[in-house]
C-alpha cells in the first residue's frame, strides 16, 4: 500500500509498520532523530540567548579579577560599582514601559535632571521640607507625561520627536531654575539613600525593588501582557478589545514618573544637584534598556535583562578604566554596546515572532 507521505509510492523508513522491519531493528528513525537533534539545538540556542549575558557578565568579572586582582577584585570596587549606578538602574527601568509599548521616551532623562535641580532649588534655596520638595518633583515627572502623552497619543506626534523636543526643553528649564551648583541637600534624604545596609547603599535596594515589582508586572499580570501586546502591534491589540491609547498614556505617564524618582534618588546619593548632570544618563539608559532586552526574554523589553545589562555595562567600563583606559572609554563603551544591542534585539525580536512565541 503506497504510503501517504510519499507521492510515488515509496515508504520512508520512518514510515514503516514495524513488521514490515527486519527481525530486531529497534532503531530510531531518521525523521525522529532529525527532530531530536533539532529539539536539542533549539533548546540550546535559547538557554544561550536567554543567558548570554549574564554568562557574559561573569565572564568580564573572571578577565580583569585576573588581570588586576587587587584593585578590581575587591569588596570595595563591587560595593561601588553596585551602590553608585542605582540612579542609572532606575532610569532604564523608566524606560520599559514605553520602549515595551512601542515608543521611544527620549524625554526621561530631562526630567531626571530637572526634578533633580528643583530639590535642590526648593529644599536648599527656599528652605521647603524635603518631603514636600520630593512631592513637587515627583509631580512635575506626572504632569510631564501627561503633556507627552496629549502630544503623542492625542494629537498624534511621533513619541521620538515630542520627547527629544521636550527632553531638550527641560534641560534648559533645569539651567533656567538655576545654573549653578546647589549643595546641602537635606540631610534626612542624603540618609535615606546613602545608608548602607550589607555594604550596599539603600540606593542599590530601591532600585532592586523596582526591579522585581516591574517584573511581577510584566510577567504575571493582565496589564503587562496588554502592554506587549501593544507594542507588538497596535491595530491587533484595539482589534482585541485592550485599550490602547489609554496603556500607552499609563506607560509614557509611568516613565516619566520613575525618572523623576531617579532624580530624586540622584540628589540624595549626591547631597548635591547640578544642572548639567541629567543629559549624560540618556545613553547609558537606552544602551542598557536594549542590551536587557537580548537577555532573559529575548527580543522583549524586560526588567532583569534591564538590571544586568546595567552591572554588565559598568563593569566593563570600570575594569577598562581600571587598566588604564580612563576618560574617552565610556563613551565608547555606551555607544558601541547601544548599536549592537539594537541590532542583536531586532534578531531576537524577529526569531520571536518567526518561532511564533
Amino acid at each position: 500500500m503506497p504510503s501517504r507521505a510519499s507521492p510515488g509510492g515509496e515508504c520512508p523508513v520512518s514510515d514503516q509498520r514495524l513488521e514490515d522491519r527486519p527481525a530486531g531493528d529497534v532503531s530510531t528513525p531518521p525523521s525522529a532523530t532529525f527532530r531530536h537533534s533539532a529539539s536539542l539545538l533549539g533548546r540550546v540556542t535559547d538557554g544561550v540567548s536567554r543567558f548570554g549575558l549574564p554568562i557574559a557578565w561573569i565572564a568580564v568579572i573572571v578577565i580583569f579579577s585576573i588581570l588586576s586582582p587587587q584593585a578590581f577584585f575587591s569588596a570595595s570596587n563591587f560595593q561601588t560599582i553596585f551602590s553608585s549606578q542605582a540612579v542609572l538602574l532606575i532610569l532604564t527601568l523608566g524606560l520599559l514601559p514605553s520602549l515595551a509599548a512601542g515608543e521611544y521616551d527620549l524625554s526621561v532623562a530631562g526630567v531626571l535632571g530637572v526634578s533633580f535641580v528643583l530639590i535642590g532649588y526648593l529644599n536648599v534655596l527656599h528652605s521647603w521640607p524635603i518631603g514636600w520638595a520630593i512631592l513637587v518633583a515627583l509631580g512635575l515627572g506626572l504632569l510631564i507625561g501627561l503633556i507627552n502623552s496629549f502630544f503623542i497619543v492625542v494629537v498624534g506626534i511621533e513619541s521620538i520627536v515630542v520627547t527629544l523636543g521636550m527632553g531638550t526643553l527641560l534641560a534648559g528649564v533645569g539651567l533656567g531654575i538655576n545654573n549653578l551648583s546647589i549643595g546641602g541637600i537635606s540631610g534626612s534624604l542624603v540618609n535615606a539613600i546613602r545608608t548602607q545596609v550589607f555594604g550596599l547603599q539603600l540606593a542599590f535596594f530601591y532600585g532592586l525593588a523596582l526591579t522585581i515589582v516591574l517584573w511581577y508586572v510584566f510577567a504575571y499580570t493582565p496589564l503587562g501582557r496588554y502592554i506587549y501586546f501593544v507594542g507588538t502591534g497596535r491595530n491587533v491589540a484595539r482589534l482585541a478589545g485592550i485599550r490602547v491609547n489609554l496603556i500607552r498614556v499609563g506607560a509614557l505617564v509611568t516613565g516619566s514618573l520613575i525618572g523623576a524618582l531617579a532624580g530624586v534618588v540622584l540628589a540624595g546619593s549626591l547631597g548635591s544637584v547640578d544642572p548639567t548632570t541629567g543629559p549624560s544618563y540618556l545613553l547609558p539608559a537606552f544602551a542598557s534598556a536594549f542590551l536587557g532586552s537580548t537577555a532573559i526574554t529575548p527580543g522583549r523589553f524586560n526588567p532583569w535583562g534591564s538590571f544586568i545589562a546595567v552591572y554588565f555595562l559598568v563593569t566593563g567600563i570600570t575594569g577598562l578604566e581600571i587598566m588604564g583606559l580612563s576618560g574617552w572609554i565610556e563613551q565608547v563603551f555606551y555607544g558601541g554596546s547601544l548599536v549592537i544591542a539594537v541590532a542583536f534585539s531586532r534578531l531576537a525580536g524577529m526569531r520571536r515572532v518567526s518561532s511564533g512565541a
